[in-house]
């Protein structure tokens, strides 16, 4: 009898969690949608002037794609002393948790930044988190502030207070804006809370979010899906950076992935892309073989943070000439890019424009700088995201369509090959310079002997 309790509390507490799921979505017919911008990736501590470029966009929805403030602590590079936080001798690890309190006086910082605050007063702000508002870098479920952080990442996006949001465990959910004929659905995931660990290729979002997922992509149709994912979708750079690094993304969970695209073919949704951040430069990706038409991926990183602020103006080429030298099959190469890479390693948000009245339907998706003027950018008509009648299947070196694990591994690993080669060759011209300096300074002392 006992035992039989047990199952009925397990059955109505997974049951109530699953309504409290489906509950967790918002609906604005009355507001035709044609303005969102989404970024991540804002320091708080850091100047922000990249809101002005945004206020003046005038977007009626922007989006938070995670890294909305940095709460863990970082510690600085040591390789000695008593903490040392690199190399094979490494001791303590390079990240640790803030407080509660800390943790909270950062999202209050990021909360009254003051371009921020003239956007939250004209624009619906929403979002999600990534790891660094999440509590922790790289943080998946098993980090144990998860419950706190929820309730203040909520807070600072001004969740009311009756959100089944605030009751449910994770910070997903879905928005639908416009009048019927012309909705734009908003899905965020939340790529934290149910995360198994990296390179276990495991689970991003947990059964009970892929539930929900599947009843929001099951949904009545709208003319457009954006899907936000805090860390990238479509790219996977991890499989042609390493071994000298690893970026977190969707390619290093490939069931998850594949789980995802199949589900998107499956429920046979129209008009879906998705938009990321997370790796503090901006691209756009796509894949043309997973649902029957190209998947886009737009990723805006970040608002204050990016690769090329790390590195003095000098060598901001260098930086540039990795980007483009690093092979890509999904990155989408175009004149519209800025520069040759196609990437944009400095401060950036992203920007789409519905043209309603254009027939077909027709979105400016751009990623813009601090300025907000463009750096890469598609026009897609919704017609173009369609499934057609038979699906393209991925080939060998077929680009958008064959993964970059399926390059050969003289490509895939030409950047770590070019690094090892320089560091090489500076190698052994520091050895000839101890060289050459030996054989002066032999030279010398032999001379003046014989003075």
């Amino acid at each position: 009898m006992e035992e039989i309790k047990k199952m009925l509390a397990v059955v109505v507490g997974i049951t109530t969690q699953l309504l409290i799921v489906g509950a967790a979505s918002y609906s604005d017919s009355d507001h035709l949608l044609s303005r969102i911008a989404f970024g991540s990736c804002a320091n708080q501590s850091a100047p922000q002037p990249i809101w002005e470029a945004i206020n003046k966009f005038d977007p009626q929805v922007f989006i938070w794609l995670g890294d909305n403030i940095y709460g863990d602590i970082r510690r600085p590079f040591k390789i000695i002393g008593k903490e040392r936080t690199i190399g094979p001798w490494k001791n303590v690890p390079r990240f640790i948790p803030s407080s509660h309190s800390e943790m909270l006086s950062r999202y209050n910082m990021a909360k009254n930044t003051p371009g921020y605050s003239r956007l939250r007063a004209k624009a619906k702000v929403i979002g999600t988190w990534d790891d660094h508002d999440y509590g922790l870098n790289d943080a998946g479920k098993e980090f144990s502030e998860k419950i706190t952080n929820q309730r203040l990442l909520l807070d600072f996006l001004d969740e009311p207070q009756d959100s089944p949001r605030r009751k449910q465990a994770g910070v997903y959910t879905s928005y639908t804006f416009g009048p019927h004929g012309k909705q734009v659905k908003i899905i965020l995931l939340d790529t934290r809370y149910h995360r198994d660990p990296l390179s276990s290729d495991g689970s991003i979002l947990g059964e009970l979010q892929w539930s929900w997922l599947r009843k929001e992509l099951s949904g009545p149709p709208t003319s457009i899906t954006i899907i936000g994912s805090s860390i990238q979708v479509i790219s996977n750079l991890s499989a042609t950076t390493g071994p000298l690094f690893y970026m977190e993304s969707w390619g290093r969970f490939p069931k998850e992935r594949n789980r995802l695209f199949k589900l998107i073919a499956d429920t046979g949704r129209d008009g879906v892309f998705f938009i990321s951040g997370d790796v503090h430069f901006g691209e756009i990706t796509r894949y043309d073989c997973a649902v029957g038409y190209p998947q886009y991926d737009i990723t805006s990183s970040g608002l204050t943070q990016a690769v090329e602020k790390v590195v003095p103006s000098p060598f901001h080429f260098i930086v540039r000439f990795l980007a483009w030298f690093t092979p890509n099959t999904m990155r989408v190469m175009s004149h519209n890019c800025r520069y040759r890479s196609c990437t944009y390693g400095e401060p950036n948000f992203g920007a789409i424009e519905i043209d309603w009245d254009a027939v077909p339907v027709t979105m400016k998706i751009q990623v813009r700088d601090i300025n907000g003027l463009p750096v890469a950018g598609i026009d897609i008509s919704l017609s173009e995201l369609q499934a057609q009648s038979s699906t393209i299947k991925a080939g060998p070196y077929r680009r958008h369509c064959s993964l970059e694990v399926m390059l050969p591994w003289v490509v895939r690993y030409r950047l770590a090959i070019l690094v090892y080669f320089v560091l090489t060759l500076l190698l052994l011209a520091l050895v000839g310079l101890i060289v050459a300096a030996i054989l002066v300074c032999t030279v010398c002392l032999s001379k003046c002997k014989i003075d």
